[in-house]
């Protein structure tokens, strides 16, 4: 079996992710596309016109071969499959797809999902958000459902 590839400098092949993880038993299958959005309500206001994506490839690469398999295996015949596109992007390119496929839509959906918070939380990823006016910011990222209130991890 080829090994997957996690991290691309071209652009994301959704229908390839999508091939990882059909099978004929499992009718449903999920797609989302994480892209470049032109705001950002951290950023004051300023326009965003790309993002730079960098990583320690070696344990990125890691990190998303392990969420694969430990979301697949919660569920029977549930596969997952995730790629992260590293470098500049502009607004409107896909910076991260995830694929999930499973007899059920609802454990479909849910792989989706967590693999995607996983993703945000645990892989050594970073975002040099650049603007319009030609400045640019390293992005923070929160944990999926932190608010102001709670204090920061780590």
């Amino acid at each position: 079996m080829r090994r997957a590839v996690h991290l691309v400098r071209e652009p994301i092949d959704a229908a390839a992710l999508i091939a990882r993880v059909a099978a004929a038993g499992r009718g449903a299958a999920v797609l989302f596309l994480g892209t470049v959005r032109d705001s950002n309500p951290k950023a004051a206001g300023r326009e965003v016109v790309a993002i730079d994506y960098s990583a320690y490839e070696a344990m990125a690469g890691r990190v998303l071969a392990a969420i694969e398999r430990e979301l697949a295996a919660e569920h029977e015949d549930l596969a997952v499959a995730l790629v992260h596109r590293l470098g500049e992007l502009a607004v409107g390119e896909a910076s991260i797809a995830i694929a999930a496929a499973s007899p059920r839509r609802d454990a479909a959906f849910a792989a989706a999902r967590r693999a995607l918070e996983r993703v945000k939380r645990e892989a050594p990823i970073w975002k040099l958000e650049r603007y319009a006016d030609g400045a640019a910011a390293w992005r923070e990222e929160e944990p999926l459902g932190a608010t102001r209130d709670d204090p920061p991890s780590g």
